[in-house]
């Protein structure tokens, strides 16, 4: 009954608004939560959102660059840069979720060791190849991982990488014998099984952060958009996408 009502205040509330189109820069960690909810925000408000995914870097890039959007979720570090150039309005910005990193196989196929930071050097040594994408968080993470446990080298020579995306897919594919991915990615991805999380000592929180443009013509409407996130409802998909809401 609680989270009815509070379905119901949020869409009066957005509803009383003239019907806007959003447009919507979203990094690729959050993109499994929008393909849920992004149908549900339209009913309810009349608003239309046009969305972009990319990795977050990428869209930071863009948004510098003078990429016009009305909102962003992006992970913190990126949102920090373009805060600094005054491209968002920083009294809008909420958190939004967390996500770490994983790792995943093919489905049926079986799951190595990652348990230790020892047994993930050895499974990553072990691996005939590995996915991971070269310009995303994750990616550029994983690969200062393995600095750190003096595999680099090793990893790059049977990396199977995109700049961006899900890079999950490979191993769904049998492309690549591991993937590398943020868990909120890696859980949307049918064909793969997942190993699990980075050991702690290994891993890297992100966290995923929305604003609304400085310069956006719908600011009624974009933070319509970004309270969304904090309905119930919603809060329910991040959890089922393997991140921790806030």
């Amino acid at each position: 009954m609680v989270r009815f009502i509070a379905a119901i205040l949020f869409a009066l509330t957005c509803v009383s608004a003239q019907a806007a189109e959003l447009k919507v820069f979203i990094t690729n960690g959050a993109k499994p939560v929008m393909s849920e909810v992004a149908a549900q925000f339209e009913k309810g408000t009349g608003h239309k959102l046009s969305i972009t995914y990319q990795g977050s870097a990428v869209l930071q890039e863009a948004i510098i660059r003078g990429d016009a959007f009305d909102t962003a979720l992006l992970i913190s570090s990126n949102m920090d840069a373009v805060n600094k150039d005054g491209r968002v309005d920083a009294t809008s910005q909420i958190n939004i979720a967390r996500s770490g990193l994983g790792v995943v196989v093919r489905a049926g196929q079986p799951k190595p060791d990652i348990s230790t930071p020892d047994a993930f050097r050895r499974t990553m040594l072990n691996a005939k190849s590995i996915a991971y994408v070269t310009r995303g968080a994750s990616g550029q993470h994983f690969i200062a991982v393995c600095e750190r446990l003096g595999i680099a080298e090793q990893v790059k020579a049977k990396g199977k990488t995109m700049p961006t995306g899900m890079v999950a897919e490979f191993g769904a594919k049998g492309e690549a014998e591991l993937a590398i991915q943020q868990m909120s990615e890696l859980v949307s991805i049918r064909g793969t099984d997942l190993v699990g999380p980075f050991p702690p000592e290994l891993d890297l929180i992100s966290q995923i952060v929305a604003a609304v443009s400085a310069n956006s013509k719908e600011k009624e409407a974009a933070n319509a958009f970004i309270r969304f996130f904090t309905t119930p409802e919603v809060i329910a998909v991040i959890k089922a996408n393997g991140m921790d809401p806030g």
